[in-house]
């Protein structure tokens, strides 16, 4: 089985291409949505949250304050860094299970685990191939404003909170540019998806596909 990783700073539209190569038939698997699943309320998870930051990360109905975990932690690197080491294990953990049951179930398939801040976790190894999705960094700024509804101190902020997307560049196997057309990221990921089926027959690490 084919393991690849999915990454690309914030804004930068990797659902967007992570949707494209499920379309293909590519098993995606997202943990933005694991994440979610290991702090959904009374679990060990969000327990270990609060232990750590507080009450104040709670709503009234007991859930995870995303927002204001958010203005925690962007503006604090010592408390982004804690909760990260908190986070990633518990994430990863969940990501391996996945992993082993569809390799069980697809021993010749292709697996693509979305992971935005696969790089600065040091995740690299998990992987046989890296897929970057890149946008520049005043595309990021205009993208993630005009999502979040930012101003521009607050979004720049954020995406200093992560690699750069040009020094990601040089982490990965391949490199998707979403900074044009759906047309024009529909097709460079039809072309890396025919290149990883061309790796994953030949048992994907140390060797290369154009």
């Amino acid at each position: 089985m084919l393991k690849i990783g999915l990454t690309g700073s914030i804004a930068s539209g990797k659902s967007t291409v992570a949707r494209m190569f499920a379309d293909l038939g590519v098993k995606v698997v997202d943990t933005d949505v694991i994440a979610r699943r290991v702090v959904e309320p009374g679990s060990p998870g969000l327990s270990r949250l609060v232990k750590e930051f507080g009450r104040s990360l709670l709503t009234d109905n007991g859930s995870l304050n995303r927002r204001y975990l958010g203005e925690l932690i962007f503006a604090d690197p010592e408390k982004r860094q804690r909760l990260n080491q908190i986070m990633h294990p518990m994430i990863m953990a969940v990501v391996s299970d996945e992993m082993q049951n569809y390799a069980r179930q697809h021993p010749d398939g292709m697996i693509m685990v979305d992971v935005p801040l696969l790089i600065e976790a040091n995740l690299r190894s998990w992987f046989d191939q890296v897929v970057l999705v890149y946008v520049p960094v005043p595309v990021q700024l205009a993208r993630l404003r005009a999502r979040d509804g930012l101003d521009e101190e607050t979004a720049q902020l954020r995406m200093r909170s992560q690699m750069s997307p040009d020094e990601k560049r040089h982490h990965a196997d391949f490199v998707i540019d979403n900074s044009g057309s759906p047309a024009a990221t529909r097709a460079q990921v039809d072309k890396v998806f025919h290149c990883l089926q061309t790796l994953s027959s030949r048992a994907g690490k140390g060797h290369t596909c154009k």
